[in-house]
């Protein structure tokens, strides 16, 4: 029976710099980034504790390619890959180890500065979706077709 084995990632966090896109020589874009995620508890002596790490993102192709269009410091977002080590050596000779987390999947969820939030939500207004929403987004089934929501003003409470 063949071992079995996973190295999946999943982080939720908001971005310490913008993404750097570079390109190879072969045009392949690489966008880099770090992402910070935090953790919060209470200790013994009921002081809250918090302790943020650090995680260098790695994003290939086109999703490095958004990744440097939409993304920018502060930026929460939601990442799936895998954790890749890699050595290398530094200026003096020495030998380096770095681990990053390469990005298969990305999905922006907002945050960031004030500004950038208030300028996101200016955006949506103008663009505001005119899609009906299914039974699963508070729309009612009639007849096996998905109809919307009342609108506010005639709920009744």
């Amino acid at each position: 029976m063949a071992q079995r084995s996973l190295n999946k990632v999943l982080l939720l966090g908001n971005l310490g710099k913008d993404p750097e896109v570079r390109y190879t020589s072969s045009g392949r874009a690489v966008a880099t980034f770090t992402l910070a995620t935090s953790q919060q508890w209470r200790d013994q002596d009921g002081n809250d504790q918090e302790r943020t790490e650090w995680h260098r993102v790695v994003a290939w192709g086109r999703l490095g390619e958004v990744c440097g269009e939409y993304l920018s410091k502060g930026k929460q977002v939601f990442i799936e890959g895998r954790i890749q080590s890699r050595e290398w050596e530094d200026q003096e000779g020495n030998k380096r180890t770095t681990v990053e987390i390469i990005a298969n999947d990305m999905i922006m969820l907002g945050g960031g500065s004030p500004s950038q939030s208030r300028n996101a939500g200016e955006s949506q207004k103008r663009q505001a979706p005119t899609q009906s929403r299914g039974p699963e987004q508070g729309g009612k089934r009639e007849g096996g077709r998905s109809q919307p929501p009342p609108p506010e003003d005639d709920i009744p409470f």
